[in-house]
């Protein structure tokens, strides 16, 4: 057979870098492997060329020259191989049979008995070969199972990818979506104050446009006098004497001065003073302030948060959310988003919606994964189930306040409807704890806001 006057490097995948296995076509003239382009596709958007991005068909075709030149090759690298490792001892011209268990070498029959293997154990290649190629074939089975694991991991790290760009497009749009209402209020506060300042405005204008009127007539009767009077001074004697004692009495009538009127001008302090304070002022009542929000990282697939992630309820099938280390994957169970170390904290569940529930607290480090969470590191209160551990509360509730204080090392349960004290837990915290919350099926839990609470026994 002819031989193949090409490198290995010549015939090797830009991809993988092995010699080619199935080659296809590119239109820009590059071959690579089927399953290599395949698997480079899958991590783009637009089907291109792994060398020089290139947009390519859809399906090309198999390079079948160079696929047949690789089978070649790989055939005479094979013969050569086999060449080298004959099966004839080159020293004694006899066949192969034993092999040398300290020198790991075949070894002819006269090799055995020569003082170059004196005490060496030999065993027959047939037996050697078949205990080597179970141990090769146990570790090739580690391997290919180590590939299936990294080929599943790597999957998950591709929903990976692909859920963080479904968080930060979703948390966009509720950014957009909050700061939209705060805009809409501050519009709807600047609306209303103009108005306001407009309709004082013609309140005004009006009030002074009557006092012009006024002013208007007062101004029009002294003209009059003074024309008459002054008609009265041009006329003869006997005239202004019969007139006098009149025209001395109308000039004397006192009238008093209009005056500018008191608050004639635009309050303007009413409208400017503090107004950014008092927009604020108003803007509490819409915006509300919740001691505990819920970390959708940690939440179990089945249980679906509230957009403004303070609330949770079960769903009965699995959301597309990948399995992060932070995140339960037995328990519907979930954590809050920040742990506390020190110093009070207080917070109060809505759980009057739900048939049964688990609420409390656990330390930072407690295992997520799997059936142990409540194993330890879990203070806890429980209504209507089994799962899990902790105080079992028997009577039907609205709301469960829990107060932790971290530096007493308690953490106290108590229904703020009533003011009745449920449970407490005194311990030693040695790391931070995180609020947690376990639904179950048609569960729906609410952290109730501080606007809220106030209406309770708090």
């Amino acid at each position: 057979m002819a031989s193949v006057n090409v490198s290995a490097d010549e015939l090797s995948c830009p991809v993988c870098c092995e010699i080619f296995k199935n080659p296809v076509l590119l239109s820009c003239s590059h071959s690579v492997c089927k399953e290599c382009l395949q698997q480079f596709w899958r991590t783009k958007t637009t089907l291109e060329c792994p060398v020089c991005r290139r947009l390519s068909s859809h399906d090309p075709p198999c390079n079948l020259v160079l696929k047949n030149l690789c089978e070649l090759f790989l055939k005479g690298r094979n013969e050569r191989c086999s060449s080298v490792f004959e099966e004839i001892c080159s020293l004694h011209s006899e066949k192969l049979k034993l092999f040398c268990l300290e020198d790991k070498q075949p070894a002819c029959v006269v090799c055995a008995t020569s003082q170059q293997h004196d005490n060496h154990k030999f065993r027959p290649i047939s037996e050697v070969v078949s205990s080597y190629k179970e141990e090769l074939n146990t570790a090739l089975k580690s391997l290919q199972e180590k590939l299936k694991h990294n080929n599943k991991i790597k999957a998950e790290f591709e929903k990976t990818v692909q859920h963080i760009k479904t968080q930060a497009d979703h948390t966009e749009r509720q950014i957009k979506h909050e700061f939209e209402k705060l805009h809409q209020f501050l519009r709807d506060e600047e609306e209303a104050t103009i108005t306001a300042l407009r309709e004082e405005e013609e309140q005004k204008k009006q009030m002074m446009k009557e006092k012009l009127e006024e002013m208007n007539t007062h101004i029009s009767a002294l003209s009059h006098t003074i024309k008459d009077t002054e008609e009265m001074l041009k006329a003869n004697d006997v005239c202004f004497l019969k007139e006098f004692p009149v025209s001395m009495e109308r000039v004397q009538i006192s009238q008093p001065d209009p005056q500018t009127p008191s608050g004639a001008l635009i309050h303007v302090s009413r409208y400017l003073g503090n107004l950014p304070f008092r927009v604020w002022k108003k803007m509490q009542d819409i915006v509300h302030y919740t001691p505990v929000i819920l970390d959708p990282n940690t939440a179990n697939p089945r249980l679906v948060l509230s957009d403004d992630l303070t609330s949770v309820r079960y769903s009965r099938n699995n959301l597309p959310v990948p399995d992060n280390p932070e995140r339960f994957d037995f328990y519907s169970c979930v954590l809050g988003s920040e742990g506390f170390t020190s110093g009070k904290h207080c917070w109060v569940v809505e759980v009057k919606e739900s048939p049964c529930w688990i609420l409390g607290v656990s330390t930072a480090s407690n295992q997520r994964k799997g059936n142990v969470f409540f194993s330890t590191g879990v203070w806890s209160v429980r209504y209507n189930t089994a799962v899990g551990s902790g105080f079992t509360v028997k009577q039907d509730l609205e709301c469960v306040r829990v107060d932790l204080d971290c530096d007493r090392g308690t953490v106290s349960f108590s229904d703020p409807v009533t003011n009745t004290h449920l449970h407490t837990f005194t311990t030693t915290f040695t790391e931070s704890v995180f609020p947690f919350f376990w639904c179950g099926s048609l569960v729906y839990l609410r952290i109730l806001p501080l606007s809220s609470q106030s209406k309770l026994h708090l």
